[in-house]
């Protein structure tokens, strides 16, 4: 190295070529996934820290340490990453299946319009807003055996509306 032997330190690049290599078998031998990025990250914070370090013999030290604490937060994210990995997207449909669901959607409140109003209030109460059978007599002003009935009336008039557009 010739910034050492004639007693001033070395420069930056002397450093670099000098200990580059031995800082990238470092952080691999850390386990870092990527010992070249975590090896030019610590120089190119040296490099811009530097001027501030009160002993120019501290370079090496300083490099060192910061391949080991880069190290450490790089495994640290990874198992972090790894462990609130996001669920894979639902399997999109095609364009063709969105238009049948669509269409069917259409005939099924088509069919639910033409019911008569006690029973179409009953199933949409039922089984759009999800209400127990006293909720819906309640909201209708009925008994829950008529709560019964209309919702029975009311399926078995969409299943034959569905059945003969089908």
């Amino acid at each position: 190295m010739p910034g050492v032997s004639s007693g001033t330190p070395p420069s930056f690049a002397e450093l670099f070529a000098a200990h580059h290599p031995s800082m990238v078998r470092l952080a691999g031998l850390l386990g870092a996934d990527d010992p070249e990025d975590i090896a030019q990250e610590a120089f190119a914070r040296l490099h811009a820290r530097r001027a501030r370090l009160r002993d120019d013999g501290a370079a090496v030290a300083y490099v060192r340490s910061t391949v080991c604490n880069l190290t450490r937060n790089r495994l640290r994210h990874l198992r972090l990453a790894r462990l609130r990995r996001p669920e894979p997207p639902p399997d999109a449909h095609s364009g063709e299946h969105l238009a049948l669901v669509a269409e069917r959607h259409r005939e099924l409140l088509a069919a639910v319009d033409r019911l008569p109003r006690r029973q179409r209030e009953a199933v949409v109460l039922r089984y759009w807003l999800d209400l127990s059978e006293r909720e819906i007599a309640d909201a209708m002003g009925v008994s829950p055996g008529s709560v019964k009935t209309h919702t029975s009336r009311g399926l078995a008039a969409l299943g034959r509306a569905l059945g003969e557009e089908s």
